[in-house]
């Protein structure tokens, strides 16, 4: 399967095939990113994973993300629908898309209680998927659980280099090689992070939900995050794991992917 129809929109829809009698892991990407956008740099973290663990894997691009379908006047004023809605993002757009969006997809993998992997935003829907819907196992990777002021310094200086850094290296054409429409992917993420109302963003409060086994990781290096995200974490889910990374950033499965597939490896043999 590479498209899912969920309520009229299509998604891009990757499987990583793997034995049957474990939970799958489901790949839940950052607020940049794609199905392909996992694969960066010569290889292929996803599939790594799997192979390690012993586990088949799903991937999906969000809407507007990849070569899922776009997000209609993703700019203009918010306009919501039955199940979907058009223009800008409003802050509880990870809520919608933990507690609608990815029960339906996983209704139509018919994927029962799965592993969550998630990254930065994808770790936010994984938290909040998991305060409300049976898993087997969460690992969220550099997780937003508050809005944090190193956040939305890095995001505004995304927008800038997006809007006026011109070239083949450039932000955006960087981005191009992932997103079918790649205005879609950056300004429906960019817009809503940057907004005053996002400000307010904080799901500490649906954590203590969370009874699943839990591991949550974080680059020392985060230039979008502070380890008070881990600490909060701990807080608020009883059993909760940490791992802190060095010589990391933002993204663990590209700057240390062997430490990070060992570390969820371990975990995971741990979970029944």
């Amino acid at each position: 399967m590479d498209r899912a129809d969920i309520h009229g929109i299509e998604l891009e829809v990757a499987h990583i095939p793997g034995p049957q009698e474990r939970a799958p892991l489901v790949f839940l990407h950052e607020g940049l990113g794609s199905v392909s956008m996992w694969t960066q740099r010569g290889r292929d973290w996803p599939r790594e994973l799997c192979a390690a663990t012993g586990r088949a894997g799903w991937l999906y691009s969000r809407r507007g993300y990849g070569q899922s379908d776009p997000v209609p006047d993703v700019r203009d004023e918010p306009r919501g629908g039955a199940f979907w809605h058009a223009g800008r993002h409003e802050p509880d757009y990870m809520h919608l898309e933990a507690r609608q969006v990815l029960p339906e997809l996983l209704r139509q993998l018919n994927v029962d209680r799965p592993v969550l992997i998630g990254h930065s935003d994808g770790a936010s829907i994984a938290l909040l998927h998991a305060s409300q819907f049976p898993v087997t196992a969460c690992v969220v990777i550099a997780p937003h659980v508050f809005v944090e002021d190193i956040a939305i310094r890095s995001i505004d200086e995304a927008r800038r280099l997006y809007e006026h850094d011109p070239g083949e290296r450039g932000l955006r054409q960087r981005l191009e090689r992932y997103h079918a429409d790649v205005d879609n992917a950056f300004y429906q993420w960019n817009d809503v992070w940057l907004s005053a109302a996002f400000r307010h963003f904080d799901i500490r409060a649906d954590c203590r939900t969370i009874h699943t086994p839990l591991l949550a990781i974080q680059g020392l290096n985060d230039e979008y995050g502070s380890l008070q995200q881990l600490r909060e974490i701990e807080a608020h889910i009883l059993g909760a794991q940490t791992l802190e990374l060095s010589s990391c950033g933002h993204s663990p499965h590209r700057d240390q992917p062997e430490q990070l597939t060992d570390a969820i490896a371990r975990f995971l043999n741990s979970v029944p």
